[in-house]
C-alpha cells in the first residue's frame, strides 16, 4: 500500500464529499450559508458602496442598521462563524473608540453572487409563494 501525501489525503477527501451523506462535512457547510442571517450579512457586505471595483468594508453599527430585526447576540454569532469559515475578515484599527469592520474575503465574494441571488428571488417571487400558500390552505380545509 503506498504512502500518501497530506495533500493526496485532502484531495481525495474533497473528491468524496458527497452533502447527501450525513457524515459528510458540506452539510454542515450548507448548514451555515443556508441560515437567514448569513445571507443577510453576506448580501449586505457585498452589495456596500464600492472603494476600487470592491465593496467596502461596513462597521457593526452600519450591518445592524441594514439588517432590521437582527438582535446584537445573533449578529455577533453570525459574524463570528462568517470569519471562522473565512468568508468574512475582520479589521481592528487603533482608533478611540476602536473600529471594527467587516469585509467579504475572496471566498466570500465567490459565495456572494449566489446568496445576492437566492435574496432576490425570495424578493421577487413572495407574492407567489403566498397565492401557493392560500392555494394549498383552502384546498386542504377540511
Amino acid at each position: 500500500m503506498a504512502t500518501m501525501t497530506a495533500a493526496q489525503k485532502q484531495s481525495e477527501a474533497k473528491a468524496q464529499y458527497n452533502a447527501f451523506l450525513s457524515m459528510c462535512p458540506s452539510q454542515q457547510l450548507l448548514g451555515r450559508i443556508s441560515d437567514k442571517w448569513v445571507t443577510l450579512v453576506l448580501s449586505a457586505l457585498g452589495s456596500g458602496p464600492a472603494c476600487d471595483g470592491q465593496p467596502a468594508p461596513m462597521r457593526y453599527s452600519e450591518l445592524a442598521r441594514v439588517l432590521a430585526g437582527v438582535s446584537p447576540k445573533m449578529l455577533t454569532q453570525t459574524l463570528r462563524s462568517l470569519e471562522r469559515d473565512g468568508l468574512i475578515s475582520r479589521t481592528v484599527t487603533p482608533t478611540v473608540p476602536v473600529t471594527v469592520t467587516y469585509e467579504l474575503t475572496d471566498l466570500g465574494r465567490s459565495l456572494h453572487t449566489t446568496v445576492r441571488l437566492i435574496k432576490t428571488w425570495a424578493q421577487h417571487h413572495m407574492d407567489d409563494v403566498f397565492a401557493a400558500r392560500d392555494n394549498y390552505d383552502n384546498r386542504t380545509e377540511v
